[in-house]
C-alpha cells in the first residue's frame, strides 16, 4: 500500500467508515437476531411484572433521594432492570468478540493499519447504541404498565444510559481479552454477572443491605455497577449523583486502558498467546 493511500485510510473519513462499518454491522446482527433482542427484554420484564408485583407491599422504599416520596418497589427497580440490560448486552457484546478475534470480521480488522484502539472504540460505540436503543424499548414497555419516571427524565437520562453502557462495555472487552475459547466465557461470565448485579443497589437500597450485613454493603459499595444503577436513577429525576459519576467515567477509563494494553499483541495478553489467528505477533 502506497503512503498517500494510507494516509487517505487513516485519515479522520477514514475512521468515520470503520466505525461505521462496525456499528452497521453490530445493527444487522442486532436485527437478525431478534433472539437476542427478545430474551435481553425477558430478563427485567419478569422481575418488573412478576416479582415485583408480588414484593410491591412489602419491599416499598421510604422517601430518599431522588425520590421525594414513598415508591413502589417497581418504580424503585426499574433503573436496576434498565442497567442489567446493558450488562447483559455488553458481556454478549464480548462473547461476540472472542468469537470475531479468532475467525470473524475482528480478526481481519485487527491487522488492518487502523490502531487498536479505534477499532475497539469502534466495536464499544456500536454496542452501546444496539444496548441504548434496548433499555428505551423495555422502558416504554415500562411506562405502559404504569411504572414511569417523569418525563423529562428520559432524555436527561440517555447521557447517563451512555456512560454505563461505556463501562459496561469496556469490563467485558477486557474480559474477552482474557479469554481464548468459547467455550471458557460462559463460565467466566457466571462469575461476573450474577455478583455484579445482586451485590449491587439495583433491587435493594444500601440502607437495607448495610441492615442486613456490613462487609455485604461495602461490596456493594465497591461494585461499579451499583454506581452505574445510582446514575442513572438520579438522572431519571433530573439529578446528578457526582460520586456515581466519578465511578462510572473513573471505570470506564481503567477498563478501556486495560483493554488496550491486552490487546496490544507486542506488550499484551495476546504476546503471550501468539496474537489472534491468523496474526504475527
Amino acid at each position: 500500500m502506497s503512503d498517500a493511500a494510507l494516509s487517505s485510510r487513516l485519515s479522520f473519513s477514514g475512521y468515520l467508515v470503520c466505525l461505521g462499518g462496525i456499528a452497521h454491522r453490530e445493527m444487522l446482527r442486532f436485527v437478525n437476531q431478534k433472539e437476542r433482542f427478545l430474551s435481553a427484554l425477558v430478563r427485567p420484564l419478569i422481575w418488573l411484572f412478576i416479582f415485583a408485583a408480588g414484593f410491591r407491599n412489602v419491599l416499598g422504599v421510604s422517601i430518599q433521594p431522588p425520590y421525594e416520596t414513598y415508591v413502589l418497589y417497581e418504580t424503585y427497580v426499574m433503573p436496576g432492570l434498565a442497567v442489567m440490560i446493558q450488562l447483559f448486552y455488553g458481556m454478549q457484546s464480548s462473547l461476540s468478540m472472542v468469537y470475531d478475534r479468532e475467525v470473524g470480521s475482528m480478526r481481519v480488522l485487527l491487522t488492518s493499519p487502523f490502531p487498536r484502539w479505534s477499532l475497539l472504540a469502534a466495536k464499544l460505540t456500536a454496542s452501546v447504541l444496539v444496548s441504548v436503543l434496548q433499555v428505551y424499548v423495555f422502558l416504554a414497555i415500562a411506562a405502559w404498565w404504569d411504572v414511569d419516571a417523569p418525563v423529562q427524565g428520559y432524555v436527561l437520562a440517555l447521557p447517563a444510559l451512555v456512560l454505563t453502557g461505556l463501562m459496561l462495555g469496556s469490563i467485558g472487552l477486557f474480559l474477552s481479552s482474557l479469554i481464548r475459547q468459547l467455550e471458557n466465557f460462559a463460565s467466566v461470565m457466571n462469575f461476573v454477572i450474577f455478583p455484579m448485579f445482586f451485590a449491587s443497589s439495583a433491587l435493594y437500597p444500601l440502607w437495607r443491605i448495610r441492615e442486613a450485613s456490613e462487609g455485604l454493603y461495602l461490596a456493594c459499595l465497591a461494585n461499579p455497577f451499583t454506581h452505574g444503577v445510582e446514575l442513572v436513577r438520579f438522572a431519571l429525576y433530573g439529578r446528578l449523583e457526582p460520586v456515581a459519576l466519578a465511578v462510572v467515567v473513573g471505570t470506564t477509563v481503567l477498563f478501556f486502558a486495560a483493554a488496550l494494553i491486552a490487546y496490544d499483541p507486542s506488550r499484551g495478553l495476546m504476546v503471550r498467546r501468539g496474537g489472534p489467528k491468523g496474526e504475527a505477533s
